[in-house]
């Protein structure tokens, strides 16, 4: 189950954190990897870490709110490996700063990243895997994204940007279906990355994170990985516009 041997995967934000583990996960399973994200010597060293093992995988620099530079790297690398079939929306900022402090480039900023990024990502790549008649989309919103979610403080950008990932993942589910091209998302709760590392939080706050939870710990990026390669594998095939919590329980709390 879950063979990803033959298939081509394009991961954003993947120089570490969740990223890196969704990278390493899918060439587990057989994909090639194209990992991308600002810092093109981090991203190097995840590939390395992926042909130590025997993977395939391929390094480059991508700004995701770039479009000429989104636009580039995807022929780059539909150009070194001949297709393209699954692409992990995964990069992503979280600078929390209260509503009423907050400017217009502050806003604009996270909302370029998180949002209009995912969509220029997603977008250049359905226009190739429509080629084959098969793809997947997975785009990283988070538990807090409205409705059945959790607002933030201090969040109002990253919230408002992840609320739109999953609008925008329902919609363009509803348009790729015909081409042969799955999109859904993954919703993480509180993972332990550098985004939110456990060993530099302070008490009060992981007190605040295991008191929602109640499997009482943060998640890990494998486990977040382990829902990325499901979603990129045939046994997935039926589910399209969904979004899969992730959250040790939390909004069930």
């Amino acid at each position: 189950m879950f063979d990803l041997s033959g298939k081509v995967a394009l991961v954003t934000g993947a120089r570490r954190g969740m990223g890196k583990a969704d990278s390493l996960a899918l060439s587990s399973q057989g994909a090639a990897v194209a990992v991308t994200d600002i810092n093109l010597g981090e991203c190097q060293a995840v590939v390395n870490e992926i042909t130590a093992k025997g993977g395939q995988a391929v390094a480059f620099k991508m700004d995701v709110s770039n479009v000429a530079e989104v636009n580039s790297v995807f022929d780059e690398a539909i150009k070194c490996f001949g297709r393209l079939d699954i692409l992990v929306n995964n990069a992503g900022i979280y600078e929390p700063k209260p509503a009423l402090d907050l400017t217009e480039e502050e806003w604009e900023r996270t909302i370029h990243i998180n949002l209009k990024g995912q969509f220029l990502c997603a977008q250049r790549a359905a226009r190739e895997m429509a080629k084959n008649k098969w793809g997947r989309i997975i785009n990283i919103a988070s538990i807090a994204s409205g409705q059945v979610g959790i607002g933030i403080s201090g969040g109002v950008h990253y919230t408002a940007s992840k609320g739109g990932v999953l609008g925008m993942t329902e919609t363009l589910a509803d348009e790729f279906a015909p081409l042969g091209i799955n999109v859904n998302a993954i919703a993480p709760g509180a993972i332990d990355t550098p985004m939110a590392s456990s060993a530099n939080m302070a008490k009060e706050a992981m007190d605040y994170f295991l008191n929602k939870i109640p499997l009482k710990r943060m998640g890990k990026a494998e486990e977040i990985a382990s829902v990325v390669v499901f979603l990129s594998s045939e046994e997935a095939s039926y589910i399209t516009g969904s979004t899969i919590y992730v959250d040790g329980g939390w909004l069930s709390d």
